[in-house]
């Protein structure tokens, strides 16, 4: 009996062993097959037969579109054809080439001016012809030469193209290079001068001009192994990324244009970068429902009116990308023309993709569709102009979470802002490297986006009439992993001046910091507003509190002033209080005497400045129509002019002929951004690097 129950009990464990490694293998079966799916959904935009479908309808370029397909995998005669099949494509390839040669060096005489043409036909008059067919015979062995010379330089350049493929693309190099190529041309050809056999008939045709490409086949046809050599060479020349000879750095302009000069051109992207995205918002993000943050243009929910004016809504600030999308798709100077565009914007919402596989298992997701991107861009004709200098792109999480290194493939975030291509766009983000020359700080999105301009002068009167009760103000939770944080003697400091300090402790649980009503209803009824730096330097808090007419009150220069350089006044004093954060760190510093201090009359002058900012800061409703258009400027407008004039200045470097384009070391360009140079500061110890 003992024995049947002990069997028995065995069993049951048994079966249950078994059942559990059944459901373990199902899921990892599962596991198995989104990833793959996801590769797949990224390595489709390059597939052979998917590149046609990227390229714009309203491109009209003549640059190639580079596939994926090895040169081995083209349709060539196998050695199964008959000799004179063999011989007959060799013909034609040679034939087709060097008829090709011969359009080319008739199209550059053409382009030689009158004094040539009149040369050449006093030549001829002279009698400096020789007889027709002895002149086209000692041309088709010219051509043979050329043909092969050409085919040997073709295999030098994929050969040296392979070697270079890695390096950052330099505008500079590669128009030096074609400068000395045109010099070695010129010097080669003597000038103006050309053959005494060349006449005016050469170029109107005669009679003859049939009979030549026969002779040159014949000529040809004894050359079965170099012309078979020859069209292998010319498939793979024909399959590789062709170079672009002139490079127009200065868009064009038309008279009396009010556009002359802001012109922009967006990208006509792979959906698989943007709409794909929102289309499965879903995958976003597993806590929060991006679907709804998503609605409404990007804005959010709607919702209701705020001090009796209208246009709130619960904006998220990681929907800044397709924020600033939609308001792309309104701004008055877009062009579908790129020759006329200043700027290039592309509509690639990184931050909603990297929230899809920030927490995931797999770290090399989060640079799959980035670099797919990367080798779409390096192909359109608008990105050679300036090797991508005049492209912009906008993200709306902060500049750290792209900033990961190669050798840490586990760390957070992925490697966008370190790509060599991204290095030479302009990177607008809601938070900024002090120390890179391509990254610049935009305002967070808040809740209000109004219109019409009348909800903004609705808002703004609002400001200046409400009745203020504490003198300061802080909402946020305290930071003890983080060692020099100011936190938590801020909110000592707010919790011993009880009548003129109101805090808001964000701690776990609580959800008042959540609801957008709440926060707003707690700056309006505050002079200042506390503003220390967080997890990084910048808040959303900072143009909440703003928007609600609360003069802000920083601890780091990074928090605002070296961050958001075109939004932003650059004396501080106007609009802004600066309390070291070091002070209050060491107890040197009483927040409330300093704001006590200042005088009524400058308290309301700064506050004055602060509801004269407030359109600067935030974004205008993409769906809305105002009626004077050019009353305001949202933060979109005041972003789109600072990317136009900084490639404005990179351009004129290139022109020049500036081989650095930045005269400055990299980890100053917080201090040239604010101030125009990198001398010696007082904020230097406040940006020295980790």
């Amino acid at each position: 009996m003992a024995m049947e129950k002990s069997s028995s009990k065995y069993r049951t464990q048994f079966w249950y062993v078994a059942i559990a490694s059944f459901l373990l293998w199902l899921f990892l079966l599962y596991l198995f097959n989104s990833s793959a799916k996801t590769v797949h959904s990224h390595e489709r935009l390059f597939r052979q037969e998917n590149v046609i479908d990227l390229v714009p309808e309203h491109h009209e370029s003549d640059q190639p579109v580079v596939s994926g397909v090895d040169n081995k995998t083209l349709p060539v005669p196998g050695d199964d054809s008959s000799p004179e099949d063999r011989i007959s494509e060799d013909a034609k390839v040679v034939n087709d080439l060097v008829e090709e040669l011969e359009k080319e060096k008739v199209e550059s005489e053409k382009k030689r001016g009158g004094s040539v043409l009149s040369g050449r036909s006093t030549r001829a008059r002279r009698g400096h012809r020789e007889p027709r067919k002895s002149r086209s015979s000692s041309r088709a062995e010219e051509e043979k030469k050329r043909v092969r010379s050409n085919a040997d330089d073709v295999e030098r350049n994929v050969d040296n193209s392979d070697q270079s493929f890695d390096k950052e693309p330099s505008f500079l190099e590669a128009k030096k290079e074609r400068v000395d190529d045109d010099n070695n041309d010129l010097e080669s050809k003597g000038g103006n001068e050309l053959p005494n056999d060349w006449s005016n008939n050469d170029l109107e045709g005669d009679n003859t001009s049939e009979t030549v490409p026969e002779q040159k086949i014949q000529s040809n046809l004894a050359l079965n192994n170099s012309t078979s050599e020859a069209r292998n060479r010319l498939i793979s020349k024909r399959n590789q990324p062709r170079r672009v000879r002139n490079v127009i750095v200065r868009p064009k302009t038309r008279r009396n244009d009010p556009c002359a000069g802001k012109y922009v051109y967006m990208h006509e992207v792979p959906a698989l970068f943007n709409e794909e995205l929102l289309k499965n918002c879903w995958t976003l993000s597993k806590w929060t429902d991006m679907c709804e943050l998503t609605s409404n243009f990007g804005l959010g929910p709607r919702l209701p009116n705020m001090e009796g004016v209208s246009g709130w809504f619960a904006t998220n600030q990681f929907t800044l990308e397709v924020i600033f999308h939609n308001r792309m798709k309104q701004y008055k100077c877009l062009t579908k023309d790129s020759s006329l565009a200043s700027a290039v914007y592309v509509p690639y919402y990184p931050g909603l993709d990297l929230m899809r596989f920030l927490w995931g298992p797999f770290p090399f997701m989060r640079d799959a569709a980035a670099l797919d991107l990367m080798k779409w861009l390096r192909e359109r004709p608008e990105w050679k102009r300036m090797d991508g200098r005049d492209h912009f792109m906008v993200a709306g999480r902060t500049t750290w979470d792209f900033m990961r290194t190669p050798e840490n493939e586990s760390d957070w975030g992925n490697r966008l802002m370190i790509l060599p291509e991204i290095r030479n766009m302009t990177m607008l983000l809601i938070e900024s490297s002090p120390w890179n020359y391509h990254g610049f700080a935009v305002p967070y999105p808040t809740y209000f986006h109004p219109s019409t301009n009348a909800e903004i002068l609705q808002w703004q009167n609002r400001m200046r009439r409400i009745k203020r009760r504490y003198l300061f103000s802080f909402v946020g939770a305290p930071r003890p992993n983080l060692g020099d944080s100011i936190r938590s003697e801020i909110m000592d400091q707010c919790k011993a001046s009880r009548r003129k300090c109101k805090l808001l402790e964000c701690v776990s649980g609580s959800q008042k910091c959540y609801k957008p009503d709440q926060i707003m209803k707690f700056f309006l009824s505050s002079t200042f507003c506390l503003q220390p730096p967080g997890d990084s330097y910048t808040r959303r808090s900072t143009f909440d509190s703003i928007l609600a007419g609360c003069i802000p009150v920083f601890f780091h220069p990074g928090s605002a002033y070296a961050q958001y350089i075109w939004h932003l006044p650059k004396d501080i004093s106007k609009y802004s209080v600066f309390i070291p954060g070091k002070n209050v760190k060491e107890g040197k510093a009483s927040i409330e005497k300093i704001l006590s201090r200042i005088p009524r009359g400058k308290v309301v002058a700064m506050r004055e400045e602060v509801i004269r900012l407030i359109p600067r800061l935030m974004y205008f409703n993409p769906s809305g129509k105002r009626g004077d258009v050019g009353r305001f400027e949202d933060a979109f407008d005041v972003a789109v002019e600072g990317v136009l004039q900084r490639v404005e200045g990179l351009r004129k470097k290139i022109e020049e002929g500036n081989e650095e384009i930045f005269d400055f070391p990299e980890q100053f360009s917080w201090k040239y951004n604010v101030f125009g140079n990198v001398e010696r500061h007082e904020w230097d110890s406040y940006f020295d690097r980790p």
